[in-house]
Protein backbone atom coordinates (compact mmCIF):
# COMPACT_ATOMS: atom_id res chain seq x y z
CA UNK A 1 0.00 0.00 0.00
CA UNK A 2 1.32 3.49 -1.13
CA UNK A 3 1.19 5.75 2.15
CA UNK A 4 3.03 8.82 1.03
CA UNK A 5 2.86 11.79 -0.54
CA UNK A 6 6.26 11.43 -2.37
CA UNK A 7 6.01 7.92 -3.90
CA UNK A 8 7.46 8.21 -7.43
CA UNK A 9 3.94 6.69 -8.53
CA UNK A 10 1.94 9.38 -7.41
CA UNK A 11 4.85 11.69 -8.45
CA UNK A 12 4.21 10.50 -11.91
CA UNK A 13 0.78 11.03 -11.97
CA UNK A 14 0.61 14.27 -10.33
CA UNK A 15 3.35 15.34 -13.29
CA UNK A 16 1.06 13.71 -16.11
CA UNK A 17 -2.30 15.55 -15.24
CA UNK A 18 -0.19 18.75 -15.51
CA UNK A 19 1.23 19.93 -18.87
CA UNK A 20 1.41 18.54 -22.35
CA UNK A 21 5.12 18.74 -22.11
CA UNK A 22 5.40 16.19 -19.39
CA UNK A 23 2.63 13.47 -20.72
CA UNK A 24 5.26 13.74 -24.08
CA UNK A 25 8.45 13.19 -22.32
CA UNK A 26 6.96 10.39 -20.17
CA UNK A 27 5.20 8.84 -23.39
CA UNK A 28 2.46 8.45 -21.14
CA UNK A 29 -1.13 9.75 -19.59
CA UNK A 30 -3.90 9.42 -16.81
CA UNK A 31 -7.47 8.16 -17.20
CA UNK A 32 -9.54 8.42 -13.99
CA UNK A 33 -12.58 6.72 -13.15
CA UNK A 34 -14.11 3.29 -13.29
CA UNK A 35 -15.41 3.75 -16.79
CA UNK A 36 -12.45 4.75 -18.88
CA UNK A 37 -9.96 2.29 -16.99
CA UNK A 38 -12.72 -0.19 -18.16
CA UNK A 39 -12.51 1.06 -21.39
CA UNK A 40 -8.57 1.07 -21.48
CA UNK A 41 -9.05 -2.96 -20.07
CA UNK A 42 -11.37 -3.46 -23.24
CA UNK A 43 -9.44 -2.20 -25.89
CA UNK A 44 -5.96 -3.94 -24.32
CA UNK A 45 -4.29 -0.75 -23.99
CA UNK A 46 -1.03 -1.33 -22.39
CA UNK A 47 -0.77 -0.24 -18.41
CA UNK A 48 2.01 1.13 -16.71
CA UNK A 49 0.12 0.88 -13.21
CA UNK A 50 -3.36 1.06 -11.45
CA UNK A 51 -3.92 2.73 -8.32
CA UNK A 52 -7.20 2.69 -6.28
CA UNK A 53 -8.32 3.29 -2.96
CA UNK A 54 -10.94 1.98 -0.67
CA UNK A 55 -14.50 2.83 -0.40
CA UNK A 56 -15.01 1.73 -4.26
CA UNK A 57 -18.37 0.82 -5.57
CA UNK A 58 -18.92 -3.07 -6.56
CA UNK A 59 -18.23 -1.88 -10.50
CA UNK A 60 -15.10 -0.25 -9.17
CA UNK A 61 -13.94 -3.48 -6.94
CA UNK A 62 -14.83 -5.49 -9.93
CA UNK A 63 -12.51 -3.38 -12.37
CA UNK A 64 -9.52 -3.83 -9.52
CA UNK A 65 -10.31 -7.91 -9.76
CA UNK A 66 -9.49 -7.38 -13.35
CA UNK A 67 -7.06 -5.50 -13.37
CA UNK A 68 -5.05 -7.95 -10.97
CA UNK A 69 -6.07 -11.28 -12.93
CA UNK A 70 -4.59 -9.86 -15.91
CA UNK A 71 -1.45 -9.34 -14.28
CA UNK A 72 -1.44 -5.12 -14.19
CA UNK A 73 0.59 -3.69 -11.78
CA UNK A 74 -2.29 -2.40 -9.30
CA UNK A 75 -1.28 -0.43 -6.19
CA UNK A 76 -4.29 0.69 -3.29
CA UNK A 77 -3.36 3.79 -2.05
CA UNK A 78 -4.28 5.23 1.65
CA UNK A 79 -6.32 8.19 2.82
CA UNK A 80 -6.85 11.08 1.00
CA UNK A 81 -3.83 10.84 -1.28
CA UNK A 82 -5.80 9.53 -4.07
CA UNK A 83 -8.40 12.12 -3.81
CA UNK A 84 -5.83 14.88 -3.63
CA UNK A 85 -4.69 13.87 -7.36
CA UNK A 86 -8.14 13.90 -8.83
CA UNK A 87 -8.79 16.19 -11.46
CA UNK A 88 -12.38 15.65 -10.87
CA UNK A 89 -14.89 16.68 -7.83
CA UNK A 90 -16.13 13.34 -7.44
CA UNK A 91 -12.94 11.17 -7.27
CA UNK A 92 -14.18 7.47 -7.88
CA UNK A 93 -10.90 6.21 -6.21
CA UNK A 94 -9.32 4.47 -9.50
CA UNK A 95 -6.78 6.15 -12.26
CA UNK A 96 -4.51 4.49 -14.52
CA UNK A 97 -1.07 5.70 -15.81
CA UNK A 98 -1.48 4.25 -20.01
CA UNK A 99 1.42 3.92 -22.39
CA UNK A 100 1.13 7.01 -25.02
CA UNK A 101 0.10 4.40 -27.90
CA UNK A 102 -0.74 5.97 -31.71
CA UNK A 103 -3.27 3.90 -33.63
CA UNK A 104 -2.33 3.04 -37.04
CA UNK A 105 -3.92 5.20 -39.60
CA UNK A 106 -5.30 3.22 -42.06
CA UNK A 107 -4.57 3.53 -45.79
CA UNK A 108 -5.80 6.01 -47.90
CA UNK A 109 -8.24 7.40 -45.67
CA UNK A 110 -11.64 9.06 -47.08
CA UNK A 111 -12.73 10.53 -43.48
CA UNK A 112 -10.71 12.83 -41.60
CA UNK A 113 -11.04 15.32 -38.69
CA UNK A 114 -9.04 18.37 -38.18
CA UNK A 115 -9.83 20.28 -34.54
CA UNK A 116 -8.24 23.69 -35.84
CA UNK A 117 -7.47 25.72 -32.80
CA UNK A 118 -9.74 23.78 -30.93
CA UNK A 119 -8.41 25.21 -27.34
CA UNK A 120 -11.40 24.36 -25.19
CA UNK A 121 -10.81 20.64 -23.77
CA UNK A 122 -14.67 19.91 -23.64
CA UNK A 123 -15.41 20.71 -27.37
CA UNK A 124 -11.91 18.66 -28.10
CA UNK A 125 -13.48 15.89 -26.27
CA UNK A 126 -16.81 16.10 -27.81
CA UNK A 127 -15.16 15.93 -31.18
CA UNK A 128 -13.62 12.84 -30.61
CA UNK A 129 -16.65 11.28 -29.01
CA UNK A 130 -18.25 12.05 -31.97
CA UNK A 131 -15.82 11.41 -34.34
CA UNK A 132 -15.39 7.85 -32.97
CA UNK A 133 -19.15 7.11 -33.31
CA UNK A 134 -19.30 8.20 -37.05
CA UNK A 135 -15.73 6.12 -38.28
CA UNK A 136 -13.47 8.87 -38.93
CA UNK A 137 -10.61 7.51 -39.68
CA UNK A 138 -8.11 10.12 -38.33
CA UNK A 139 -7.79 12.79 -36.11
CA UNK A 140 -5.18 15.76 -37.34
CA UNK A 141 -4.60 17.55 -34.52
CA UNK A 142 -3.06 20.92 -35.65
CA UNK A 143 -0.49 23.72 -33.62
CA UNK A 144 -2.58 25.48 -31.29
CA UNK A 145 -4.85 22.98 -30.46
CA UNK A 146 -5.37 21.61 -27.31
CA UNK A 147 -3.70 18.31 -25.79
CA UNK A 148 -5.57 15.23 -26.92
CA UNK A 149 -4.44 13.60 -23.65
CA UNK A 150 -5.24 16.08 -21.24
CA UNK A 151 -7.50 14.88 -18.38
CA UNK A 152 -10.98 16.91 -19.39
CA UNK A 153 -10.43 16.16 -23.06
CA UNK A 154 -9.83 12.39 -21.73
CA UNK A 155 -13.00 12.77 -19.50
CA UNK A 156 -15.05 14.17 -22.24
CA UNK A 157 -14.08 11.51 -25.08
CA UNK A 158 -15.40 9.11 -22.76
CA UNK A 159 -13.71 6.44 -24.18
CA UNK A 160 -13.08 7.62 -28.12
CA UNK A 161 -8.84 7.61 -27.96
CA UNK A 162 -8.95 4.03 -27.37
CA UNK A 163 -10.37 3.93 -30.81
CA UNK A 164 -9.25 6.63 -32.98
CA UNK A 165 -6.09 7.40 -34.44
CA UNK A 166 -4.80 10.48 -33.39
CA UNK A 167 -1.33 12.80 -34.32
CA UNK A 168 -0.19 16.06 -33.51
CA UNK A 169 0.90 17.39 -36.94
CA UNK A 170 2.01 20.57 -38.55
CA UNK A 171 0.28 21.96 -41.44
CA UNK A 172 2.59 20.52 -43.82
CA UNK A 173 2.49 16.97 -42.64
CA UNK A 174 -1.51 17.41 -42.77
CA UNK A 175 -1.35 18.68 -46.04
CA UNK A 176 0.98 16.00 -47.63
CA UNK A 177 -1.48 13.56 -45.51
CA UNK A 178 -4.67 14.70 -47.31
CA UNK A 179 -2.68 14.66 -50.61
CA UNK A 180 -1.65 11.16 -50.44
CA UNK A 181 -5.16 9.85 -49.36
CA UNK A 182 -6.23 8.70 -52.87
CA UNK A 183 -3.76 8.68 -54.66
CA UNK A 184 -4.00 4.54 -54.56
CA UNK A 185 -7.48 4.43 -53.51
CA UNK A 186 -8.60 0.75 -53.85
CA UNK A 187 -11.68 0.33 -55.81
CA UNK A 188 -13.66 -1.07 -52.88
CA UNK A 189 -12.82 2.29 -50.77
CA UNK A 190 -13.83 4.38 -53.90
CA UNK A 191 -17.33 2.20 -53.85
CA UNK A 192 -17.51 2.63 -50.35
CA UNK A 193 -17.93 6.21 -50.19
CA UNK A 194 -19.82 7.02 -53.72
CA UNK A 195 -17.39 8.45 -56.38
CA UNK A 196 -13.69 8.41 -56.64
CA UNK A 197 -11.62 12.07 -56.81
CA UNK A 198 -9.37 13.54 -55.00
CA UNK A 199 -9.80 14.18 -50.78
CA UNK A 200 -11.78 17.47 -50.50
CA UNK A 201 -10.84 20.03 -47.47
CA UNK A 202 -14.04 21.75 -46.31
CA UNK A 203 -14.16 24.30 -43.46
CA UNK A 204 -16.93 24.54 -40.93
CA UNK A 205 -18.27 28.24 -41.50
CA UNK A 206 -20.87 30.14 -41.09
CA UNK A 207 -21.11 31.89 -44.20
CA UNK A 208 -20.00 28.34 -46.28
CA UNK A 209 -22.38 26.23 -48.32
CA UNK A 210 -25.27 24.29 -46.57
CA UNK A 211 -24.38 20.62 -45.77
CA UNK A 212 -27.20 19.49 -47.67
CA UNK A 213 -25.97 20.73 -50.65
CA UNK A 214 -22.80 19.50 -50.56
CA UNK A 215 -21.90 15.96 -51.99
CA UNK A 216 -20.15 14.37 -48.60
CA UNK A 217 -19.87 10.93 -50.03
CA UNK A 218 -16.66 12.09 -51.55
CA UNK A 219 -13.69 12.00 -49.60
CA UNK A 220 -13.31 14.86 -47.06
CA UNK A 221 -11.46 16.24 -44.30
CA UNK A 222 -13.65 18.58 -42.01
CA UNK A 223 -11.73 21.30 -40.30
CA UNK A 224 -13.63 22.37 -37.58
CA UNK A 225 -12.17 25.98 -35.78
CA UNK A 226 -13.02 27.47 -32.26
CA UNK A 227 -15.61 30.19 -32.50
CA UNK A 228 -13.57 32.96 -31.04
CA UNK A 229 -10.81 33.29 -33.49
CA UNK A 230 -12.38 31.07 -36.80
CA UNK A 231 -9.64 29.27 -39.02
CA UNK A 232 -6.26 29.73 -39.08
CA UNK A 233 -4.20 31.22 -42.06
CA UNK A 234 -3.13 27.92 -42.42
CA UNK A 235 -5.82 26.07 -42.73
CA UNK A 236 -7.81 28.39 -44.95
CA UNK A 237 -4.92 27.88 -47.90
CA UNK A 238 -5.27 24.55 -48.06
CA UNK A 239 -9.15 24.07 -47.65
CA UNK A 240 -11.59 23.62 -51.28
CA UNK A 241 -14.23 25.49 -49.79
CA UNK A 242 -16.49 25.93 -46.53
CA UNK A 243 -19.53 24.20 -45.22
CA UNK A 244 -21.96 25.55 -42.92
CA UNK A 245 -25.25 24.00 -40.87
CA UNK A 246 -28.49 25.37 -42.01
CA UNK A 247 -30.23 27.24 -38.58
CA UNK A 248 -33.78 28.22 -37.80
CA UNK A 249 -33.78 32.08 -35.88
CA UNK A 250 -31.01 34.41 -35.16
CA UNK A 251 -28.76 31.42 -34.13
CA UNK A 252 -25.35 32.98 -35.25
CA UNK A 253 -23.62 30.10 -34.49
CA UNK A 254 -23.02 26.39 -32.41
CA UNK A 255 -19.96 25.40 -30.68
CA UNK A 256 -17.35 23.44 -31.97
CA UNK A 257 -17.91 20.67 -30.67
CA UNK A 258 -21.93 20.63 -31.30
CA UNK A 259 -21.11 21.72 -34.95
CA UNK A 260 -18.98 19.29 -35.23
CA UNK A 261 -20.56 16.62 -34.54
CA UNK A 262 -23.85 17.58 -36.63
CA UNK A 263 -21.68 17.76 -39.72
CA UNK A 264 -19.54 14.45 -39.20
CA UNK A 265 -23.34 12.82 -38.61
CA UNK A 266 -24.30 14.12 -41.68
CA UNK A 267 -21.46 12.49 -43.62
CA UNK A 268 -22.72 9.41 -42.22
CA UNK A 269 -26.37 9.90 -43.17
CA UNK A 270 -25.30 10.77 -46.90
CA UNK A 271 -23.06 7.75 -46.85
CA UNK A 272 -25.60 5.62 -45.84
CA UNK A 273 -28.39 6.62 -47.93
CA UNK A 274 -26.13 6.20 -50.54
CA UNK A 275 -25.01 2.81 -50.04
CA UNK A 276 -27.97 1.93 -49.74
CA UNK A 277 -29.61 2.72 -53.52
Amino acid sequence: MITSSQNPKLKLVRSLMGRAKERREANAFVVEGVRLVEEAVNADWKFQFALYSDGLSERGKDLVNKLLARRIDTEEVSGDLLQKLSDTETPQGVLAVLELTQLPITNNPNFILIPDQIRDPGNLGALLRSAAATGVQAVLLPPETTDAFAPKVLRSGMGAHFRLPIREMTWEEIEQVCKSANEQMSKAANEQVGKSGSLQMYIADMNGTSCWEIDLRKPLALIICGEAEGASGEARKLADGQISIPMAGNVESLNAGVAGSVLMFEVVRQRSVSSKQ
